[in-house]
């Protein structure tokens, strides 16, 4: 049985690492877990765990007062769901301008992802359109924040409600009468897809109420009252 890796075991893969750059690297200098020198450059400091912890990112924020080179080092991340995570921890090094370092499962190298410095995100128009769509498009405020057990209301389900309230009373219809009347000019395209499996298409262009629709219309009574 091998033995767990502990964080003094990430130390000499890291130091290897730097003195391949011709550092000096030392360890347990005052607070930091190792300082490396390069002729007259300013100090780098890494700051290592075995994983992301706001532990880490708390020790090496408190880093940067000494040096605008800090990096955390932490074990690489295994499986998809380990992948997904250290995507987004080293979207938050880069934002923090902290540098990021891997160390292998066997110790055996350390590899560098992501080197300190100032960071200014770009901002996306796509997501900034998309946000202020849904704010504005969605009647009300149906939801609690900090939900993330229960399916949230959205203006795309709100829409797609109207339409199956309007087709529940008036039988298989057209969707471009869903749409004039509803006002949801996506109509085609919300019994299309058909999401929520509430809608079925009878011919082109004509939808009617699926058996699992009637049952939403009596689950989202209340709600639909709010979008009349």
């Amino acid at each position: 049985m091998s033995k767990p890796v502990t964080e003094t075991d990430l130390y000499a893969p890291v130091k290897a690492l730097l003195e391949a750059q011709g550092y000096t690297v030392k360890a347990e200098i005052g607070a930091a877990d190792i300082v490396a020198l390069r002729d007259e450059e300013l100090p780098v400091i890494v700051e290592l765990k075995k994983a992301f912890s706001l532990t880490l990112i708390h020790q090496a924020i408190k880093r940067l007062k000494v040096t605008d080179k800090v990096y955390v080092a932490v074990l690489q991340s295994q499986g998809r769901r380990g992948w997904k995570a250290f995507i987004a921890n080293k979207t938050l090094c880069r934002r923090l301008g902290l540098g990021l370092i891997t160390i292998a499962s066997d110790l055996q190298r350390a590899q560098v992802h992501l080197d300190p410095g100032p960071y200014a995100p770009r901002k996306s128009k796509t997501d900034q359109t998309r946000l202020l769509k849904e704010f504005q498009t969605r009647v009300g405020d149906p939801n609690i924040a900090g939900s993330n057990q229960t399916k949230l209301v959205t203006a795309y389900r709100q829409d797609a409600l109207r339409c199956l309230n309007l087709l529940h009373k008036s039988g298989p219809t057209k969707a471009s009468i869903i749409a004039e009347n509803t006002e949801v000019s996506r109509a085609r395209q919300i019994m299309s897809d058909d999401h929520y499996g509430w809608f079925e298409r009878v011919e082109r262009g004509v939808y009617t109420v699926t058996p699992k629709g009637r049952e939403a219309v009596k689950s989202y009574a209340t709600e639909l009252e709010t979008l009349q």
